[in-house]
Protein backbone atom coordinates (compact mmCIF):
# COMPACT_ATOMS: atom_id res chain seq x y z
CA UNK A 1 0.00 0.00 0.00
CA UNK A 2 1.13 3.76 -1.12
CA UNK A 3 2.66 5.37 2.63
CA UNK A 4 3.31 9.39 2.97
CA UNK A 5 6.02 9.62 6.22
CA UNK A 6 6.07 13.03 7.25
CA UNK A 7 8.95 14.04 9.53
CA UNK A 8 10.78 16.99 10.77
CA UNK A 9 8.47 19.07 12.16
CA UNK A 10 9.19 21.14 15.93
CA UNK A 11 9.07 24.12 18.03
CA UNK A 12 10.98 26.76 16.91
CA UNK A 13 11.39 30.61 17.57
CA UNK A 14 10.15 33.44 14.72
CA UNK A 15 12.54 34.01 12.10
CA UNK A 16 14.17 30.44 12.51
CA UNK A 17 14.29 27.40 10.11
CA UNK A 18 13.10 23.84 9.60
CA UNK A 19 13.61 21.02 7.22
CA UNK A 20 10.28 19.06 6.54
CA UNK A 21 10.54 15.94 4.66
CA UNK A 22 8.30 13.30 3.14
CA UNK A 23 9.29 10.07 1.83
CA UNK A 24 7.20 8.11 -0.51
CA UNK A 25 6.39 5.00 -2.00
CA UNK A 26 8.15 4.80 -5.89
CA UNK A 27 5.17 3.73 -7.35
CA UNK A 28 3.62 7.32 -6.76
CA UNK A 29 6.77 9.45 -6.33
CA UNK A 30 8.29 9.46 -9.38
CA UNK A 31 6.10 10.34 -12.23
CA UNK A 32 3.62 12.57 -9.87
CA UNK A 33 3.71 16.08 -8.87
CA UNK A 34 4.19 16.18 -5.01
CA UNK A 35 2.38 18.86 -2.78
CA UNK A 36 3.04 19.92 0.63
CA UNK A 37 0.05 21.54 2.46
CA UNK A 38 -1.10 22.67 5.89
CA UNK A 39 -3.32 22.80 8.26
CA UNK A 40 -3.78 25.26 11.14
CA UNK A 41 -6.22 24.65 14.23
CA UNK A 42 -9.55 25.89 12.78
CA UNK A 43 -8.78 26.43 8.89
CA UNK A 44 -8.93 24.71 6.24
CA UNK A 45 -5.97 22.48 4.70
CA UNK A 46 -4.24 24.52 2.46
CA UNK A 47 -1.71 24.21 -0.34
CA UNK A 48 1.95 25.57 0.85
CA UNK A 49 3.75 24.46 -2.36
CA UNK A 50 4.25 21.75 -5.17
CA UNK A 51 7.09 20.33 -7.59
CA UNK A 52 6.30 18.36 -10.54
CA UNK A 53 8.23 15.30 -11.57
CA UNK A 54 10.40 17.36 -14.25
CA UNK A 55 10.90 20.14 -11.29
CA UNK A 56 9.00 23.02 -11.61
CA UNK A 57 7.77 24.54 -8.08
CA UNK A 58 5.74 27.41 -7.17
CA UNK A 59 4.31 28.39 -4.08
CA UNK A 60 1.51 29.81 -2.14
CA UNK A 61 2.06 34.06 -1.96
CA UNK A 62 2.03 33.47 2.01
CA UNK A 63 5.57 31.59 1.45
CA UNK A 64 6.94 33.19 -1.35
CA UNK A 65 11.02 33.82 -0.64
CA UNK A 66 11.15 31.79 2.63
CA UNK A 67 10.03 28.02 1.53
CA UNK A 68 11.56 25.84 -1.08
CA UNK A 69 10.39 22.64 -2.34
CA UNK A 70 12.75 20.29 -3.40
CA UNK A 71 12.80 16.59 -4.10
CA UNK A 72 15.33 13.26 -4.29
CA UNK A 73 13.75 11.02 -7.05
CA UNK A 74 16.81 8.54 -5.90
CA UNK A 75 15.42 8.56 -2.31
CA UNK A 76 12.00 8.84 -3.07
CA UNK A 77 11.40 12.30 -0.68
CA UNK A 78 10.35 15.35 -1.36
CA UNK A 79 11.18 18.17 0.98
CA UNK A 80 10.62 21.71 2.00
CA UNK A 81 12.85 24.07 3.15
CA UNK A 82 11.35 26.78 5.72
CA UNK A 83 13.53 29.80 6.38
CA UNK A 84 12.46 32.94 8.38
CA UNK A 85 9.05 31.33 9.96
CA UNK A 86 6.69 33.20 11.39
CA UNK A 87 3.68 32.37 13.91
CA UNK A 88 1.20 32.42 11.33
CA UNK A 89 3.58 28.82 9.66
CA UNK A 90 2.30 26.86 12.71
CA UNK A 91 0.26 24.05 11.39
CA UNK A 92 0.51 20.61 10.81
CA UNK A 93 2.13 20.12 7.49
CA UNK A 94 1.21 17.15 5.09
CA UNK A 95 2.71 16.14 1.72
CA UNK A 96 0.77 14.05 -0.94
CA UNK A 97 0.80 13.39 -4.88
CA UNK A 98 -1.52 14.63 -7.21
CA UNK A 99 -3.64 13.00 -7.96
CA UNK A 100 -4.08 12.42 -4.31
CA UNK A 101 -3.19 9.04 -2.24
CA UNK A 102 -4.00 7.93 1.38
CA UNK A 103 -2.62 11.42 3.92
CA UNK A 104 0.09 10.38 5.92
CA UNK A 105 0.24 11.23 10.10
CA UNK A 106 1.78 15.05 8.88
CA UNK A 107 4.02 16.63 10.82
CA UNK A 108 3.76 19.36 13.29
CA UNK A 109 5.13 22.98 13.05
CA UNK A 110 5.19 25.33 16.04
CA UNK A 111 6.42 28.82 15.68
CA UNK A 112 6.68 31.00 18.75
CA UNK A 113 6.55 34.64 18.73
Amino acid sequence: QVQLVESGGGLVQAGGSLRLSCAASGTIFNFNTMVWYRQAPGKQREVVAGISSLGSTNYADSVKGRFTIYRENARNTVYLQMNSLKPEDTAVYYCNAVPPTKWGQGTQVTVSS
